[in-house]
């Protein structure tokens, strides 16, 4: 028993260790200092709405991560990860007299902005809040690669994928909205490999019984792949070649030989399945009329995103053991805090570094204090 408990305190360890990793990786891919709107419609950074300016039924908006940290200190702010093409909002039209105080001067609005009911704090097609107040959803939710939507697993449709397992996932709506994503994932998204798998074990083993478990080839639940490293590098090789060619289309090839699958519920995906994707002029137009051209950046997807964030992962060790019993929320909170900290201790050294006069323990004092006194108003005014 004590082994158990033992071992289960050992896995919330890891994953209070991820959690906090994961909103890391997210606040340190973007600037917490420096408003990102003159860089334009940004690749993927992390997004925030405030509530206290732009509840419904106003107009959604979204604003960066310095513009949360310096512009909206002390309002009601809703985390909304990372989106991609977007530009940061904070001070336009939609916040009618607010300005932006590090950038006042900006478009009336972003017209290629893409928003949808997460930036009034709801999610999923049930259209509840994180976390959802009446108690009826647990707190995991998954994102879709396409919409940027946050599903619950209980609403998607399918057997969702172990965490370690699941890679990306792309929900019913959006692959309705690229249909032709349904012919690749007849042949590989973790759901095809598993009943590939099944189909296998079947053949091999005469002894199974009639009465055995119905085959999973309709659900999306993800299998552990056995193949020869030799084959897998062969099959690896040969599609690299199919996709690479220009001159034909793996689309059409995977539709002349791939099984019909059920067309519905959320897919999970393998984590090289945006390099399976043919590359023909004829598929890239039809990328772009389904508006996920993006699919085939490699730098579009969330792990290079938080790749980018980690690569210099200062105090990470001091956090995991100060956060490692806190909830997502507060960690969230004293992450916020870490950053605009670094941000105030980076503008208090400026100067000196800048004269070459001797910094002092008084003046450190002094910086820490009017950093507290600020953090007391803006607690005040929650």
């Amino acid at each position: 028993m004590a082994a158990k408990d033992q071992t289960q305190n050992t896995e919330e360890e890891f994953m209070d260790e991820e959690t906090m990793a994961e909103a890391m990786s997210v606040l340190a891919g973007s600037d917490a200092e420096n408003c990102s709107y003159p860089q334009g419609y940004v690749k993927r950074q992390a997004v925030f709405a405030c509530s206290t300016c732009t509840s419904e039924p106003n107009e959604p908006a979204g604003v960066c991560l310095a513009c949360a940290n310096k512009c909206h200190d002390g309002h009601d702010i809703i985390e909304l990860y990372t989106k991609r093409n977007f530009r940061c909002d904070c001070g336009n039209r939609k916040f009618g007299e607010f300005k932006c105080q590090l950038i006042p001067s900006k478009d009336p609005e972003n017209v290629n902005n893409k928003y949808s009911h997460n930036y009034y704090g709801l999610y999923c097609t049930c259209d509840k809040g994180y976390p959802d107040e009446e108690g009826q959803n647990g707190d995991e939710m998954i994102e879709c690669v396409i919409c940027e939507d946050w599903y619950h697993p209980q609403h998607l449709g399918c057997t969702v994928a172990e965490p370690k397992e699941l890679e990306e996932m792309v929900c019913e709506r959006c692959m309705n909205k690229a249909p032709f994503l349904w012919t690749y994932a007849e042949s590989f998204s973790l759901a095809a490999i598993g009943s590939q798998e099944d189909e296998d074990v079947d053949v091999e083993d005469d002894k199974t019984e009639a009465s055995a478990s119905p085959s999973t080839s309709q659900t999306n639940v993800p299998r552990e792949v056995t193949e020869s490293p030799s084959s897998t590098r062969k099959r690896k090789r040969e599609d690299e070649a199919d996709v690479c060619s220009t001159s034909r289309c793996r689309l059409q090839e995977l539709e002349s030989r791939a099984a019909q699958r059920q067309r519905e519920g959320a897919v999970f995906w393998p984590s090289d399945w945006r390099s399976q994707l043919c590359t023909c002029t004829s598929c890239k137009r039809a990328y772009v009329s389904a508006q996920v051209h993006f699919l085939l950046d490699p730098s579009d997807t969330r792990a290079a995103y938080e790749r980018k964030g980690l690569e210099e992962p200062f105090g990470r060790s001091v956090l995991s053991t100060l956060m490692g019993s806190m909830s997502h929320t507060a960690q969230l909170e004293i992450l916020y805090g870490f950053q605009e900290m670094q941000s105030a201790v980076a503008s208090f050294l400026q100067p000196y570094a800048s004269s070459g006069k001797e910094v002092t323990a008084e003046a450190i004092r002094q910086c820490f204090e009017e950093l507290t006194e600020k953090r007391r108003r803006a607690n005040e005014k929650k």
